[in-house]
């Protein structure tokens, strides 16, 4: 196995995996996961060889998406980790899989959302009251853990990209 395969099946799955759970159990998403999957993408396409106009495409989009995102974030409709995670995932993911991206986070964030209202209908069951992370997912003043929604769509959209089939010899 080479090394770029290492950091396309290891390091990219793992650290969506790590920004769900994280999402899931403190509201946040690590600025050094972010920058753990920005040097995940250096690594992969200096490995695969990828010529300078691909990854100024690639660059293009993930800053793209930081804009937008922000703005988003700068709007109150999603947190700053959020905005960062979907600007370092379109990093991997080039204009190439972006729409696919960015549909498939929309439609898992709005079933999350509303799932996660529903939820806070109901009173906590009682063996999870004493815990933080239940407890704050619970609250009615408190947002929504975007970021499963953006490691799933991730996952999910991530073998169709020309990054990912290069790495695996496609």
């Amino acid at each position: 196995m080479t090394l770029s395969q290492i950091v396309m099946l290891g390091v990219f799955p793992l650290a969506m995996a790590y920004a769900a759970a994280s999402d899931l159990v403190s509201m946040t998403i690590s600025n050094r996961l972010c920058l753990l999957l920005i040097a995940g993408f250096a690594v992969c396409a200096t490995l695969l060889g990828l010529g300078m106009t691909e990854i100024g495409w690639h660059l293009a989009a993930g800053g793209l998406v930081l804009v937008v995102a922000f703005g988003l974030f700068a709007a109150g409709w999603i947190g700053g980790g959020d905005a960062k995670l979907a600007a370092a995932t379109a990093l991997w993911f080039g204009f190439d899989q972006l729409m696919p991206y960015l549909t498939m986070a929309a439609i898992f964030g709005g079933v999350l959302t509303v799932l996660i209202l529903m939820l806070r209908k109901w009173p906590l069951p009682a063996p999870a009251a004493s815990w933080g992370w239940a407890q704050r997912l619970h609250a009615a003043n408190q947002g929504v853990p975007y970021g499963i929604a953006l490691a799933f769509a991730a996952l999910l959209v991530l073998p169709e990209t020309s990054i990912w089939r290069a790495a695996i010899g496609l």
